[in-house]
């Protein structure tokens, strides 16, 4: 394990080890001079909890501070009515129909929650500020107030958001990639009900998905158990892509990694198959069906780690990264390659450990 260790941040980053360059490109891109990321392709120019989240974490992973202090500051300014410690991030802000900008949804997204106060919570421990791990404690018993419930026969689960997902008490409604295992474990040390829900996810992970094959949503029903999902069916596509990016970057030595690899392997076998990864996989047969964009051969570069089709998705990323109008590509490439380019990993007990940290770079500041 040490010599893992130390290997793991020696020379073995393809690209440039002190800069991070998809990070320079995906700031120019798509994030304004004051920490709002742009979706371009919406003609709304939206901003979603997501994007923020996402591109908090990036930044502690590139050691840019200056621009995680501005992503954090618009995030509670603009999302959460200038305290996260009072009210979750809306999820989604942009021009509404009367030319001003603002809201557009009040509704939160515990997924990028769960990223934002990860992220602010590893900051401050690498990062050696208070001020950041205060506000990712305060943010995390937030979350667990309004996002967290107890199921009947599951346990305590994080719903999706802050309202909306639950049916009479009967019928609740999940999102597995919402649930990434290693940010439940290093919040779980912070929250008994984290760690709850880590177990429940466990639970939903190798129960929810017969064929191997992750779905977008799934239900779970009193006296029942799970289900398809009524208004996307029985099918992973876009949100299911990141269930297999969190599973395989996982640290090997976490309990239960090597079986929910095992058990998610459709994925693996079709993208072996066919060349390329699919679009969609039907998740009671099994089968594939389209062609997964660009984003999807980097989310499974982890996945796929230390298998022939890993060294084929590679190839396919880099001689086609994504351009300036492929928001949702460009965040999936930056957590697979920047994986696969070893700039980051999780500890077993899901804290973050970053290329920087061990002295290589100070700062790309």
């Amino acid at each position: 394990m040490v010599l893992l260790c130390c290997l793991m941040f020696t020379g073995q980053v393809l690209a440039d080890e002190c800069g991070w360059p998809q990070w320079q490109s995906f700031k120019r891109d798509y994030v304004s001079r004051d920490g709002r990321v742009i979706d371009p392709a919406d003609s709304k120019n939206v901003t979603t909890s997501e994007g923020q989240s996402y591109a908090m974490f990036f930044a502690l992973v590139a050691n840019d501070r200056d621009a995680f202090g501005k992503l954090f500051s618009w995030t509670e300014n603009n999302l959460a009515k200038g305290d996260l410690a009072a009210y979750l991030p809306s999820w989604l802000w942009g021009k509404r129909e009367d030319g001003k900008w603002g809201v557009l949804d009040s509704n939160s997204a515990s997924d990028a929650d769960l990223w934002i106060a990860y992220s602010l919570l590893e900051a401050g421990r690498l990062w050696h500020s208070r001020v950041y791990q205060v506000a990712g404690a305060r943010m995390l018993k937030r979350i667990v107030k309004d996002e967290v419930v107890n199921v009947p026969g599951l346990g305590k689960m994080l719903m999706p958001g802050r309202v909306g997902f639950i049916e009479a008490d009967k019928s609740w409604r999940l999102n597995p990639s919402y649930l990434p295992p290693q940010l439940l474990a290093r919040l779980g040390r912070d929250s008994r009900e984290m760690a709850e829900i880590e177990a429940s996810t466990q639970k939903m992970l190798l129960e929810a998905a017969p064929a191997g094959a992750a779905a977008d949503w799934i239900l779970w029903e009193k006296d029942k158990g799970w289900r398809s999902d009524e208004k996307t069916g029985a099918k992973g596509d876009y949100d299911a892509i990141r269930v297999y990016l969190w599973l395989g970057a996982l640290a090997d030595d976490v309990p239960h990694k090597a079986e929910l690899i095992s058990h998610y392997q459709t994925v693996a076998r079709l993208t072996q198959e066919g060349g390329l990864p699919p679009e969609t996989i039907d998740t009671q047969t099994g089968k594939g069906s389209g062609t997964g964009p660009i984003g999807f051969s980097a989310a499974l570069l982890p996945f796929l780690a230390g298998t022939p089709a890993q060294s084929v998705q590679r190839e396919r990323v880099l001689a086609n990264l994504p351009g300036k109008d492929a928001y949702y590509n460009s965040v999936l490439t930056l957590f697979g390659l920047g994986w696969d380019q070893q700039r980051y990993r999780f500890t077993s007990q899901g804290e973050l450990q970053t290329s920087w940290e061990k002295g290589s770079c100070e700062s790309i500041n």
